[in-house]
């Protein structure tokens, strides 16, 4: 998965209005069997995306030409049942880069800031006016800003605050991963272990 700096986003949205979606419903399990994180894009949703013929369901939002954009709107308790990873690179892969819901399950959460997607926890009651927006006007764009911690939604200029762990939005922000944060900090363990060392 390429590394990718969150620093502001500014998009319009997909709705997805579904209260508990789960990691099958995101990535059915028949698609796991693949060792790299790319191609997982093209079966996201796929049980809703495609008919038992094999071809596109026009009902699905998806489909619908109307609505596009790197900011996924979901419904609450996004992200439930089992834990794969997969859920979160199919998300990744099909072009998203923030999530927003009013509840995640925490380790579908966990794992979108371990693959830099940003899951953004908002009001039930905000939730709800930015899907009727969306719906009214898809043009609508939301702007993101991860260093202030900020969700602004454009046309009506409703802004709020939102959470996220200080490492991960280190992380967020520089494009690494946790294996690169440690590496980046190479240095300063060294200075540390020879520093630990001389005072033994």
């Amino acid at each position: 998965m390429p590394k990718v700096k969150f620093e502001i986003l500014e998009s319009t949205c997909v709705p997805l209005p579904l209260e508990n979606v789960d990691t099958d419903q995101i990535i059915p399990a028949r698609f796991l069997s693949a060792t790299s994180r790319e191609g997982f894009g093209d079966n996201l949703f796929r049980d809703w995306r495609y008919l038992k013929s094999g071809e596109k369901n026009s009902d699905f939002v998806l489909n619908n030409p109307k609505f596009s954009g790197n900011i996924l709107v979901t419904g609450k308790n996004f992200g439930s049942g089992s834990s794969r990873e997969h859920a979160v690179w199919a998300i990744f892969d099909y072009g998203f880069r923030a999530v927003i819901s009013s509840f995640f399950a925490d380790i579908f959460k966990n794992n979108s800031l371990n693959n830099g997607l940003l899951p953004i926890i908002i009001s039930e009651e905000l939730l709800k006016k930015l899907h009727n927006l969306i719906q009214t006007d898809p043009s609508a764009k939301v702007r993101i800003d991860l260093e202030k911690q900020t969700l602004t939604i454009l046309p009506t200029g409703d802004s709020v605050k939102f959470e996220i762990n200080a490492y991960k939005k280190e992380c967020l922000l520089k494009g690494l991963d946790d294996i690169d944060f440690l590496l980046s900090m190479k240095d300063q363990i060294a200075d540390y272990e020879t520093t630990k060392s001389m005072v033994k």
